[in-house]
């Protein structure tokens, strides 16, 4: 049962991220990257409550309890999403943007066939965020098994980081609007580059909750700075007409390749490199293909 409704809230949130990114900006003109940026924003709030759930139930409940019935209670809390989405599925209006341009019934073909290069650098694009949100949402079984630290601490440290991704993520939209979307997202791309394997050794060196907490500072800045941009540019990428399918085909087929195989990628590249940093090898490999994704969109297509 847990893995059906794991596949069911996978299909779901897999249909609704372009559907809702293209709903945001599709309500402004010159502030499409502030709307979008909430797109992360939401993330982070998600992050931050899941935490917070680890938090209480592994401080509250006993081994037994939590083996027994305790697990089960996020689960029930996770439905509580239902009657929101219904009310926002049935009352909410169609964007004026969509409604004031030419329609198409073969969106699914006319991104195949007309918009290929823009949709593998789409795909490129998404490879940092999703690879990057991975790896933090991993750091609790990394801190937990290959470093030793209790659970309740390495959920505290996903819980700040998806509080830095709330209060960040529309300032980064609003810059994003007013310097480019590329150039603030090759910032924090290659600083994630430079600093993300220093910082896994220096973690490795030092276990302990301080370090944890900086290492997530730092991964919870510079990814938010990358990500709260992303949903603005890829909704610049396609037009109208193909705007809800070309961002949910790059989005799904980055999230599905290289995010939903991070942590299996992670956990090999641990046991094959004998290596406690290997999870920065990940990280790099997905920041070299995004910052070459980033670089074409600005020659290919003209973003800034």
């Amino acid at each position: 049962m847990v893995l059906i409704a794991r596949l069911l809230q996978g299909f779901a949130v897999a249909g609704e991220f372009g559907s809702a990114t293209a709903f945001l900006v599709e309500h402004s003109t010159h502030r499409k990257g502030f709307f979008a940026s909430f797109q992360w924003f939401g993330q982070g709030l998600a992050a931050v409550l899941a935490s917070l759930f680890g938090v209480v139930i592994l401080g509250s409940l006993t081994p037994d309890q939590l083996n027994s019935w305790g697990w089960r209670v996020p689960f029930f809390f996770g439905l509580l999403i239902g009657p929101v989405a219904w009310y926002i599925r049935t009352k909410l209006d169609e964007t004026p943007e969509f409604l004031a341009a030419e329609t198409t019934s073969t969106p699914l073909r006319d991104t195949f066939t007309s918009q290929k290069l823009r949709l593998l650098i789409a795909i490129g694009a998404v490879v940092l965020g999703t690879v990057s949100t991975y790896l933090v949402l991993f750091m609790p079984t990394f801190g937990v098994k290959q470093l030793g630290l209790a659970p309740s601490v390495a959920f505290s440290a996903i819980a700040l980081t998806g509080l830095i991704q709330m209060v960040f993520a529309p300032v980064v939209g609003h810059l994003s609007d007013r310097h480019g979307r590329t150039t603030i997202m090759l910032i924090s791309a290659v600083l994630l580059l430079v600093l993300i394997y220093p910082a896994f050794v220096y973690l490795v060196a030092h276990p302990t909750f301080g370090t944890l907490i900086a290492l997530q500072v730092v991964l919870g800045f510079l990814m938010t700075g990358y990500f709260a941009a992303l949903p603005g540019l890829l909704s610049e990428m396609f037009p109208v007409q193909t705007r809800t399918t070309g961002m949910s085909l790059a989005y799904n087929i980055a999230v599905t390749v290289f995010g939903g195989f991070g942590p299996f990628i992670i956990a090999w590249l641990i046991g094959f490199t004998g290596s406690k940093a290997a999870p920065s090898y990940y990280l790099i490999f997905a920041a070299l293909l995004s910052v070459a994704a980033l670089i074409a969109a600005r020659r290919k297509l003209g973003f800034r």
